[in-house]
Formats: C-alpha cells, structure tokens, sequence
C-alpha cells in the first residue's frame, strides 16, 4: 500500500488525462469551462496524494518485479513531481479567461495538457536512459501539439514546424548516445551505468563518455542554451501566451529534474569531464541571450530572450556540482524562484492581452499603470524578480546561485553572470518606465475589461508568493511555510534523498 501512494499522482493525471479524451468526443455537451473545472479538481488531487509523503527522506522503487527499477520514488522526485503539478495547476487558473476567450481551445487541449504533465512527473521519476527518452517524448509531442494549437495562424504553423524539426533531430541525437552507452555497459539503467563507471579505468569509458556528450545535447537544446537556442524566440513568439509560459517555466522544471538526478545521484565521478564545455557554453548562452533581449521590441520575444539569459544562470550552479554540492540547492531553489517570476510575467500578459492582442511592443504598455495599476503592479514585482531586485525571491535565488559558484571557483564565471544581471535591469526597467512614466496610447485603452477573474487572483497569488519569497524570513518569520529557509532546508533534503542507498 505505501508503494501505492507514491505512484497515485502520475496514475491520476495519466487516467484524467485519457478521461478528457474521451470527454473531448462530445464538445457540444461541454465548455471549455467545464474542462478548466474538471483539471484543475483532479490536479489538486494530485497535489494532495503528492503531500501525504512530503517532508519525509525515503527513496523507494516500487513494484520491482513490474517496473524492473526503470522509475524511482523518492524526496527529491515527490519535490519535483509538486512543483509540476503546482505549475501546471497555476497555468490553467492563470489562463482561465486566455483559455475562453478562443474559441480553438476545445477539450483534446486539456487532455493534451494532462499528458504533458505526466511525461514531466515520469521524467522526474525516470531512473533508466530509455525510460526517460519516452518520458521526455511524450512531453515535448505535447507541447509540440500545444504550440501549434491553433493552425490558423501561419505564426504558430511556423513555430510548430520549426520545434518539431529540431527537437526530433536533438531526439536522434539522444537516442544514438543511448546506444554507445549500452554499447558499453550492456545496461541503460543510471544506478548499473554508474556501477560499470566505478569498476573501469577511464581507457574503457571512451564510448560512455560519447554517448552521454551526445546526451547532454539533448539537455542543451531543451533548455535552450547556447548554441542550440536558435529556435526560441520564434517558437515563444509563436505559441500561445499561456503555453509559452509553461514551456518557460514547467518544462524547464522537468528537463533539469532529470538531469540533475543523473549527475548527482550517478555520474558525478564524470562530470569534470564536461567541464570546460560547459564553461563555454554558459559564458556564450550569457552573453548572447543578453544581447538578443535588448535588442527585442517585441516584449514577448525579450521575455523570451532573457529566458536563454536564465539557462545561463542555471549552468552555472549546474557547472559547479562536481565542486560544490551545495550548488545543487542553489540549482534547485532558483528553478523554484524561475517559475514564479516567468509563469507570473508571462501570464500576466497573456491576462492583458485575453480580449485583445493590441499590447505587444514595448510602447503598447505605456500607461498602463494609469489604467490598470494593480496589473501594472504585479508586473512590477515579477520584472523585479526577473532583474534580480532584492526583496523579491529572485534576488535570494541570484544571490544563492552567485555565492555557490564562487565557493565552487568559478568566481570569473559569477562574475560575468552579475554583470549581465545589472544589464538586465535595462530592459526589465524599460518596460517598467513604459508603464508608468507615458501617457496611454489611445488604440490600446479597454474600458469594458473586467479583471474580476480566477486569472487575476492566481497572478496575485504569484506575486505575493514572489516578495515572501524574498522577505519572508525577515519579516514574516512566523509563516513557516514561506520562510526562506524552510525552502531551502526542503530543496536540501530532497537532494540527500538521492544518496540514501
């Protein structure tokens, strides 16, 4: 039974996700309100079952002689597997009025959503090479599909085709890394790989070490570094507003779930390895997406350039690992500090834009904080975040980050990444400045728009979280739940659930 509990969640959401298909063959009798009614109740479910086991240290693989060990149960993946489904419940309720106010989000879009979700979690869980590859296939062809929802727009045709192409060429690329490695271990299972690499000189693991180059591809492209970025901005700027949120920010989640499990619990003897490559490549992904977001006008296509900016930020905790293991925390944490700030920014505009798409550049929110100062707000707060501003979960994310690194010796690398910070502030600011130091331009007023939404009190909700992130411990100590520290101990402990043997 208590092996039961930990794969109810992924169960409920791959069931619910098979139920909305079905629900889907009938669209006359639902609204697209009542598909927003029925994920958002089973998500919460999940996010319940998903808590009985929070806050205890244990790692189980269950049903051995089912699974034959291909998935892992543990702290860190529950911690994951929360966070997941807290992103994707917080998407839905953000994209309440998105979602409705477009006829094309029928009810497969849902079920679409739901498998997303459920090839993250599995991702999350994944303890084997194979296991992972379909659970990240099964995410990225939902995503795929939700990019390019709507086929009347030739901007989400291109999108579509554009992530398809590449992200099944990175695939082949995956996979054929798989095939080195199980040609030299005769295994795809993480916890036999790395007992083959503790029992070999390095003259035998030339093939592993290819194989999981050729892997690490994967991992690069996904998150968008450098120089496998190139798709980005299109593809953002393509998507729907709410799903380019998600993939900003959940997908993120999930890709680094995986990865971080790898290196941590089995390959960290071989990390050093990639060491110089990734010193580079973070150093360019810094660089270049910095100067892509302030070149942008487009506000959806700097969100989405300073995302790569980001990545950035996150190898460098990632780089630091085979140094210092406490830049695993600080990995984690800020993906944490990452998801508030991006689902917050990108979904307040989608919110915006719900009943119009006239706000789109930068001088299309001037004056909004004079007509709708709450939004103008919380944009603020997220953008604050983003920028690293202190009082906001975003600085204590940077701060963590930074000091991790230098303590790991990359203090040239934290370097670099504070001065791109400080750029940051131009072109988080500007759009700031924008709205509200300028009149309103007259083509973008909207008189009749009420904010009395699901979708506003979900990104109030978001930027509250995000200042308590920053100043809860100092202030608002007696909220546990909020307390800085408390989220780090977590993060902390779901790492060390990677060690229990």
């Amino acid at each position: 039974m208590s092996e039961m509990i930990h794969i109810l969640p992924a169960v409920l959401i791959l069931i619910s996700a098979v139920g909305l298909m079905f629900m889907s063959m009938y669209e006359d009798k639902f609204s697209t309100k009542t598909y927003i009614t029925v994920s958002s109740i089973v998500l919460v479910l999940a996010l319940i079952l998903a808590f009985i086991p929070f806050g205890e240290l244990y790692s189980v693989k269950p049903y051995t002689s089912i699974f034959n060990d291909v998935v892992i149960f543990d702290t860190f993946s529950n911690f994951f597997n929360i966070l997941l489904i807290i992103g994707t419940l917080l998407t839905l309720l953000i994209g309440e009025h998105y979602f409705q106010a477009r006829s094309y989000f029928k009810g497969e879009f849902f079920s679409i959503l739901m498998f997303a979700l459920f090839g993250m979690m599995l991702l999350a869980n994944a303890n084997e090479l194979v296991t992972a590859y379909i659970a990240l296939e099964v995410a990225s062809f939902a995503v795929y599909i939700m990019v390019g929802y709507n086929s009347e727009d030739s901007k989400r045709i291109e999108a579509i085709f554009k992530y398809l192409v590449l992200g099944s060429f990175i695939g082949a690329f995956y996979l054929l890394g798989v095939v080195l490695v199980y040609g030299a271990t005769q295994t795809t299972n993480l916890s036999e790989i790395a007992t083959f690499v503790s029992t070999h000189s390095n003259s035998d693991l030339a093939l592993v070490y290819i194989g999981f180059t050729l892997i690490l591809f994967t991992f690069l492209f996904k998150v968008a570094a450098f120089p496998f970025q190139s798709w980005v901005l299109d593809v953002y700027r393509g998507a729907p507003m709410i799903i380019t949120a998600y993939m900003a920010s959940t997908f993120k989640i999930a890709i680094f779930s995986f990865f971080l499990r790898a290196i941590l619990q089995d390959l960290q003897p071989m990390i050093d390895f990639w060491d110089s490559i990734i010193y580079v490549i973070t150093i360019f992904t810094l660089v270049f997406g910095t100067w892509l977001a302030i070149t942008q006008n487009i506000v959806k296509r700097m969100l989405a350039a300073s995302s790569i900016v980001h990545t950035g930020y996150l190898l460098l905790a990632f780089i630091s690992l085979g140094q210092n293991i406490h830049s695993a925390y600080s990995t984690v944490f800020y993906l944490i500090a990452y998801l508030l700030s991006a689902l917050g920014s990108f979904g307040i505009i989608s919110h915006i834009i719900s009943e119009t798409k006239v706000r789109v550049t930068y001088d299309d929110f001037k004056g909004l904080a004079k007509e709708r100062p709450f939004l103008a707000a919380m944009m603020t707060i997220f953008l604050f975040s983003l920028a690293g501003i202190p009082s906001t979960i975003g600085f204590i994310g940077k701060f963590y980050v930074f000091t991790e690194a230098i303590n790991a010796g990359y203090a040239a690398l934290a370097v670099l990444a504070i001065i791109a910070t400080f750029v940051s502030v131009y072109y988080y600011f500007k759009l700031i400045a924008m709205m509200y130091f300028y009149p309103t331009k007259e083509e973008c007023v909207v008189n009749d728009f009420n904010d009395k939404r699901i979708s506003t009190y979900a990104i109030a909700f978001l930027a509250i979280i995000t200042v308590l992130g920053g100043i809860g411990s100092a202030i608002v100590f007696f909220i546990p739940v909020l307390n800085i520290d408390t989220l780090i101990n977590i993060t902390q402990m779901s790492i060390q659930s990677l060690f229990l043997k």
